[in-house]
Parts: C-alpha cells; sequence; structure tokens
C-alpha cells in the first residue's frame, strides 16, 4: 500500500486550521467574545498552529519517498539426502 497518513492527516489540520484562522481574522474586532481568554484571539492563534502544522505534515507526506515492498522469504532448502 503506497498510503502515507501524513498526507490526509495535514489536509485535515490544513482544513480546520484555516476554517478558525477565518474565523478569527473575521471576529478580531469583537473584544467582548475574548474577554474569557484574556484578550488573546484563541481562534486565530490556534488556527495558525493548526495550520501550520497541517502544512508541514502534508509536505512532508509528500516529499516522502514510497517504501519497497517487503522482501519475500527464501525458498525452504531441501535437505540432502
Amino acid at each position: 500500500m503506497g498510503l502515507d497518513i501524513r498526507i490526509p492527516l495535514g489536509l485535515v489540520f490544513l482544513i480546520i486550521g484555516g476554517m478558525m484562522g477565518v474565523y478569527g481574522i473575521h471576529t478580531y474586532s469583537d473584544a467582548a467574545m475574548y474577554e474569557k481568554s484574556l484578550g488573546i484571539n484563541i481562534n486565530l492563534v490556534w488556527g495558525g498552529i493548526m495550520f501550520a502544522f497541517g502544512a508541514i505534515m502534508f509536505i512532508f507526506g509528500k516529499l516522502s519517498k514510497p517504501q519497497d515492498a517487503p522482501a519475500e522469504a527464501a525458498p525452504a532448502a531441501k535437505p540432502h539426502h
């Protein structure tokens, strides 16, 4: 099989991180929303972190070389009589 888990995992983090980042940008001026987080726009910060992680996973998944097929076992030696 040639499926590298980093590719779909990277895509998931790219999509979710992108959505959180866009939401954080749109709610940037809403100070009341971010009072509980000490004025830090958590959606924008974690959206960026998730997006960066997803990009790294996706790029490393694309750059990796496919592994060779596992070696087959050698045929059993015939006994000498």
